[in-house]
């Protein structure tokens, strides 16, 4: 299997391309803006692009998707959520779809929270796209609290921690890693696991009064935070919180 990612130097944010072999077939992953890289894998390995997949619809995973559909003239699919939110999508997947291209049989697993129509996408049983939802050692923001933070927690624990711990992640920005190794390492799933204590220091989260149950890393080399309301919980980036 050949996959290709590219980054973006500001957003952070990856763009793939994923192919069965040196003159097969492949599929695009969102687009960063950073894809020359990709065509120029493209047209080095020799691959015949079959889709583009979209994982959801913000900005800097879409920001492609039209040139992609043009250069390439195949099919762009998404979830029914993203592709309402996007547009230009010309099929939908729903958890459990498989788009093939070539030997390449791509497993759509719903994931929402950090999106409502958020998708990963497994690989073949070996590699999984995880984009927004599970990073190397934290994980994606939800941008509302209470239900929306427990649906986004399920999509973690309950579909992605439950992939063979030697599955391959390829998050939505920055590194790989392995299903195995944010089980043991990643400092939300270990809480959620509850091998690490919950915290409860006193915070405030744009000037609402809340309790701090973890502080963790975010990929940019700032925080991500988990923090509990009145009303429920929510993670956030670590700029909103105010502490001590």
């Amino acid at each position: 299997m050949i996959i290709e990612r590219t980054e973006h130097p500001g957003w952070l944010s990856n763009a793939f391309l994923v192919a069965d072999e040196p003159g097969g077939h492949g599929v695009l992953v969102d687009g960063n803006g950073i894809v020359e890289p990709l065509y120029e894998a493209i047209e080095r390995e020799g691959i015949t692009i079959t889709h583009v997949l979209l994982t959801h619809e913000h900005h800097d995973h879409v920001v492609d998707t039209a040139e992609f559909k043009q250069r390439f003239g195949v099919p762009v699919v998404a979830h029914a959520l993203t592709a309402k939110a996007v547009g230009g999508v010309d099929e939908l997947v729903a958890d459990g779809d498989v788009v093939q291209s070539g030997e390449l049989e791509i497993r759509t697993i719903e994931t929402p929270g950090h999106s409502a129509g958020h998708v990963a996408f497994l690989v073949n049983g070996t590699d999984c796209l995880t984009a927004d939802c599970l990073f190397k050692g934290t994980v994606g923001g939800c941008s509302a609290r209470g239900e929306t933070y427990e649906i986004h927690r399920r999509s973690i624990m309950d579909r992605l921690m439950t992939l063979p711990p030697e599955t391959r992640i390829h998050p939505g920005h920055k590194e790989a890693s392995t299903i195995g190794e944010e089980w043991e390492a990643n400092p939300f799933v270990r809480v959620w696991r509850g091998v690490d204590p919950e915290g409860d220091e006193p915070c405030r989260v744009q000037g609402e009064d809340a309790t701090l149950i973890l502080w963790g890393p975010d990929y940019d080399g700032t925080h991500k935070a988990w923090v509990r309301f009145a009303d429920g919980d929510q993670i956030v980036g670590g700029s909103r919180v105010e502490r001590g």
